[in-house]
């Protein structure tokens, strides 16, 4: 059997160094998701609404992160702030701050995107039923709003988890920054070290998005089961 040098794990402390930076990445991307979706829906509701001045404005704003490469927005967050207003960031709060600007653009465009799609005739039949405006997005319109948004925001979450690799460029000690430091003290005594040292990180982030992907089939399914939703 090839020598994988996954021994080098088994040295000191390198599997929990591993793991801890796999935390790094999992409380960026918690921290930017909580924000991002709560942010995300208020944006949403208002890109859908009426107000062209305010749609405008949001359209701006998401084209220009959709435009933009998260590894510019680190970049610029990170060391243009610094230049421009002086402000001593640490690689983490930018990073928090960059991924909070990408999911808030990129949730407020699905949650948008979803209350449009909901038919006209929802909203004319819940009036004939004598619903209230209130009632008929608490019991037909947010429920439905809710499943078509479940499959694209579960996406969106595995893609900010992923994408924390890149905070290493600002130097954050996240779970690659982790990777390569074993990999580079281990060279001359495991050169196989890489491969196995990536294999672990690769099922790390597997093991990390998983758990979501099989929430989200859940929460589907049981979406499905609510009584309102079969009324229409």
């Amino acid at each position: 059997m090839p020598d994988l040098g996954l021994n080098v794990l088994l040295k000191g402390k390198n599997a929990a160094r591993l793991l801890g930076g796999l935390w790094v990445a999992l409380r960026i991307s918690l921290i930017s998701v909580v924000i991002s979706i709560s942010l995300g829906i208020l944006l949403g509701v208002l890109m859908s609404g009426k107000n062209p001045i305010v749609k405008a404005i949001l359209r701006v704003y998401l084209e220009i992160i959709r435009i933009m490469p998260q590894m510019v927005l680190l970049f610029l967050v990170f060391f243009g702030t610094t230049r421009a207003w002086g402000w001593d960031l640490s690689g983490e709060t930018a990073s928090i701050i960059v991924f909070v600007l990408w999911g808030t653009a990129e949730m407020s465009d699905l949650v948008r995107g979803a209350l449009i799609s909901i038919p006209k005739h929802q909203y004319e039949s819940s009036e004939a039923l004598g619903l209230t405006k209130g009632q008929t997005y608490l019991y037909i319109i947010i429920p439905q709003t809710v499943r078509r948004l479940i499959p694209l925001s579960i996406n969106l979450i595995t893609r900010m988890i992923k994408t924390t690799s890149l905070v290493l460029m600002i130097g954050v000690v996240e779970v690659l920054k982790v990777a390569q430091q074993i990999i580079e003290a281990n060279r001359m005594s495991s050169p196989n070290a890489a491969f196995g040292i990536y294999l672990v990180v690769f099922l790390l982030y597997f093991l990390a998005c998983w758990p979501i992907s099989l929430l989200a089939s859940y929460l589907e399914k049981s979406g499905g089961k609510k009584p309102w939703q079969n009324q229409f």
